[in-house]
């Protein structure tokens, strides 16, 4: 069968009816008959409008986007591959019946302009209705009696001025609730176009809205942006209110990383190669939209046709919100979603000149607003731009996070550029500490290319590497590549004494200086009491100052519910008593006082346990209406002790404290926990630090994160080479 390869389908101007094989055309204006499409080519009639599959003005034409929009079966819905295989539709969301099943000699026929045009806008009126609109007249009919005296439907002549105007007054005010009311529900159904991933629905709502003088709102564009956007990229996520996941992620769907050859990273070994040479790969280069193994969003595959409709049409939308009569406030998602517009047409410095227009509007910039430029400028292998974008980004007070990050090294990795490659290493070490499996096989492409082998100093000064490590708190030295020659790369384990397997190199212990734990404290001291209700934790700082210091704080909601539905106090005793077998002196307990009042206390030995823990002033009940997360996290850091808890602290509460401390403060401080039988196990910290780590050696070891697995078992990159010893 032959392929629609050389008919494009223009939504706007045609529309497409199946007829069966048995069944003849009815004769209408001149058409065009066209062969009998390819499985290919049925699919791509799947995402364009079908407007000719339900009479328009029927219940069925009237559901708008709870049925299928325009009688398809949704326009961007992907299909199951064994149906792909059977030939058999699938059933779409919100159709009414079975599709038939497609049969040999099937024909599709595009009817002129002039009668589609027709019915499209019978069809549009019919939806308005759907969203409770009975024309842009409604409640505003009169009749005149015979004086010529003008009266309302209900009857009520008016015979003066002021009835007049009250009777003009009114029809004004209901004029407005109906277009509220009409603004509302169209509202809802945008929202559940998003949720669907429907494109083509959402933009027949607005142009039903558009013709019936429906006034759009900002969230109605944000929405209508974002679905165009998306599809204008090849796929669609649905998302209620089109709200996705932040940052870079939210750009394409997840694609797995070939591990790149070595011939792509770097010339011959005879080449002249040095640190940041660049040379043009040309067609080489691989795909540079993020990569990695974390879990994506849903996304459906739009096509060619579809992608550039979109696009058109986004950019139409977006003219019209900023057009003087709509008078719609711009906002940071709406100018978001048109950069992705401009990064499907690969315009990478429109996206960015959106970026620095943003600031000028008063509005501030988000990780997603960088996405699109970001991502540009890395498919066309323009580094240099790139980091201008990551620079940028800093200058807004925005961290890139891993997949940004990623995107940036993929980019310098293929563009040979071993200058951001160490700038980027010491990025990851850190922003996220531990690389995902993605990540670290791009570094080891890396460290495996010819170029890899031709970056680094031939001579430094020991002493000042071995300074400068000592200045930075241990881990790393920041002077750049050391040595020349290739590198061995091996994925390893570290030993409980801290020992890399492979090299013999012992691991560093990366802790807050005294002065960095003193800046965190007030940091978090700051945040808890803007948050906390009148002076209870300025009462508990007061408290913790006389009682204080402490060997250990003990999460005690968190230990108490250790496989329990209801708090145990008895576990928080018995590890409360673990750790003084160790240290000899009483931890910390902080509880919320919720658990220590009422039916709690009638357990037997619960107030006795209380009373022990008062006495000793080794308990802390926070006051109602408190976090006691702030309070159990604050004592550990001012006391310098450890924490017992199994919460990983990444909630929303911990969310906003400090990246460059909290990380490295929580790999020192926490202790996990497990509890047997009244038997208490301690799974102390490491005793070296699971980060990316830099050796005066000039080697690196690189910790992949893996979920689930004990530190003895995590993998690591070990990185070493021969000719790294100073001269």
């Amino acid at each position: 069968m032959a392929y629609l390869s050389t008919m494009r389908f223009i939504p706007v101007y045609h529309r497409c009816l199946l007829f069966s094989a048995s069944s003849s055309p009815p004769v209408v204006t001149p058409r065009c008959l066209v062969r009998t499409l390819s499985y290919h080519g049925r699919d791509l009639l799947d995402v364009m409008p079908n407007k000719g599959s339900r009479p328009p003005g029927t219940e069925e034409s009237r559901a708008g986007t709870t049925g299928a929009p325009r009688g398809t079966n949704g326009p961007t819905v992907r299909e199951d591959a064994t149906a792909q295989e059977a030939r058999t539709p699938l059933w779409r969301e919100g159709s009414r019946g079975a599709p038939r099943t497609w049969k040999k000699g099937d024909r599709v026929v595009l009817q002129e302009r002039a009668e589609g045009e027709s019915q499209e806008r019978s069809w549009r009126r019919g939806l308005t209705r759907s969203l409770g609109s009975e024309g842009p007249r409604a409640g505003k009919r009169s009749t005149r009696d015979g004086n010529g005296m003008r009266a309302k439907g209900s009857g009520k002549v008016g015979n003066s001025r002021d009835e007049g105007t009250g009777t003009r007054n009114a029809s004004k005010k209901m004029k407005r609730s109906k277009d509220g009311e009409h603004a509302g529900k169209l509202r809802v159904e945008l929202d559940m176009c998003s949720k669907r991933g429907d494109v083509m629905g959402a933009i027949a709502l607005y142009d039903s809205a558009v013709e019936e003088g429906i006034r759009l709102g900002q969230h109605h564009y944000n929405v209508l942006l974002y679905l165009c956007s998306s599809a204008s990229l090849g796929f669609v996520q649905p998302a209620k209110s089109g709200n996705t996941s932040s940052g870079i992620a939210s750009i394409g769907p997840s694609q797995k990383l070939d591990p790149l050859p070595s011939g792509n990273l770097g010339g011959s070994e005879g080449d002249d190669a040095s640190e940041g040479h660049v040379q043009d790969l040309g067609k080489n280069k691989a795909s540079l939209l993020p990569g990695g193994s974390k879990a994506q969003t849903v996304s459906i595959p739009v096509g060619d046709d579809l992608r550039e409709y979109a696009c058109a049409r986004g950019f139409e939308i977006f003219e019209k919100m900023c057009s003087e009569k709509e008078r719609v406030q711009m906002s940071e998602a709406a100018l978001t979603a048109k950069a992705r517009m401009a990064l499907s047409m690969g315009d990478s410095d429109m996206a960015f000149e959106i970026v620095k227009q943003m600031e000028d509007l008063g509005l501030k910039p988000k990780l997603r607003s960088y996405g699109p430029a970001l991502t540009a400028f890395c498919n066309s292998g323009n580094v240099e731009k790139a980091f201008e974008v990551e620079a940028h980004m800093l200058e807004s007070g925005i961290t890139p996070e891993e997949a940004e990050l990623e995107t940036l090294l993929r980019a310098s990795v293929v563009g040979r550029r071993g200058d951001k490659v160490y700038y980027l290493l010491h990025k990851f070490r850190t922003t996220v500490r531990q690389v995902s499996p993605s990540t670290a096989e791009l570094f080891e492409a890396w460290f495996r290319s010819p170029t890899a082998s031709k970056v680094g100093k031939r001579k430094w000064d020991a002493g000042a590497i071995v300074k400068a490590i000592e200045n930075n708190g241990g881990g790393w030295h920041g002077f750049g590549w050391l040595g020349r020659g290739k590198w061995t790369v091996t994925r390893s384990n570290i030993n409980k004494n801290g020992v890399c397997l492979a090299c013999g190199e012992k691991l560093a212990i990366i802790d807050l200086d005294p002065k960095e734990t003193e800046e965190f404290a007030r940091f978090v001291a700051k945040i808890a009491i803007k948050r906390e209700r009148n002076s209870n934790f300025e009462n508990f700082q007061k408290w913790l100052e006389k009682h204080g210091p402490f060997e250990a704080v003990v999460d005690a909601a968190n230990v108490g519910l250790f496989s329990h539905r209801h708090l145990s106090l008895s576990k928080v005793n018995a590890v409360a008593d673990a750790i003084r077998q160790r240290s000899r002196k009483r931890p910390l307990i902080v509880l919320h006082n919720k658990h220590l009042t009422g039916e709690r206390m009638k357990k037997p030995g619960h107030h006795k346990l209380v009373e022990k823990w008062k006495q000793a002033n080794s308990i802390y009940a926070t006051p109602t209406g408190s976090n006691d997360d702030w309070y159990w996290l604050y004592a550990a850091i001012r006391c310098k002790c450890l924490i017992i808890t199994n919460d990983e602290m990444r909630d929303h509460t911990f969310q906003i404290l400090e990246r460059n401390f909290f990380p490295k403060w929580k790999e020192r401080h926490q202790v996990h926990f497990s509890i047997e039988d009244s038997c208490v196990t301690f799974q102390m910290p490491p005793p070296y630090s699971v980060v990316i780590q830099e050796s005066d050696k000039g080697h690196w070891h690189i910790p992949v994160s893996e979920e689930g697995l004990l530190e003895k078992d995590r993998t690591w990159l070990c990185v070493t080479r021969q000719n790294s010893q100073a001269q």
